[in-house]
């Protein structure tokens, strides 16, 4: 053989289809890894654009977190409840499961959509697996009726 014909490829389906699926893999395993930054759950003011909530902003008002409940806050990763009257706690949103955002907090129970992880809104425990690891604690600091981020 003379030329380029030596050296061409051939590229078989088998081929395409293992590249996308390395490709899509990775990318799952991006969106659901850990941050190991050491700052997971830390508002990046660098980042940040006008209506994001920075530490020492206000959150929310005591009066939007339901006693019982609580209220997700995408944005800033975190999750405010209100077990008891007066008692707010917050925690990080993404469950421990494979990082999944949490998505509603219903009858004392924050909820995971991806594979029914429930945690407790008073400790943030595993209530129901597959997570077998609690959501972390979140800096919130209440003063009057307004919660910041701490």
């Amino acid at each position: 053989m003379t030329g380029t014909q030596g050296t061409a490829r051939i590229v078989t389906r088998r081929t395409i289809v293992a590249a996308a699926g390395a490709a899509g893999l990775g990318a799952a395993l991006v969106a659901c890894g850990n941050d190991t930054s050491g700052t997971a759950g830390k508002p990046d003011t660098a980042d940040q654009k006008p209506g994001d909530v920075a530490a020492g902003d206000v959150l929310a008002k005591t009066t939007d977190i339901p006693e019982g409940g609580g209220k997700i806050f995408d944005d800033q990763g975190v999750v405010v409840t209100q077990p008891e009257a007066g008692q707010f706690k917050a925690f990080s949103s993404k469950c421990t499961h494979q990082g999944c955002a949490v998505t509603t907090v219903t009858n004392g129970v924050i909820n995971c959509p991806c594979h029914g992880s429930q945690f407790s809104v008073a400790d943030g425990s595993v209530k129901q697996g597959p997570a077998t690891q609690a959501l972390p604690a979140a800096s919130i600091k209440v003063t009057g009726d307004s919660i910041t981020l701490a």
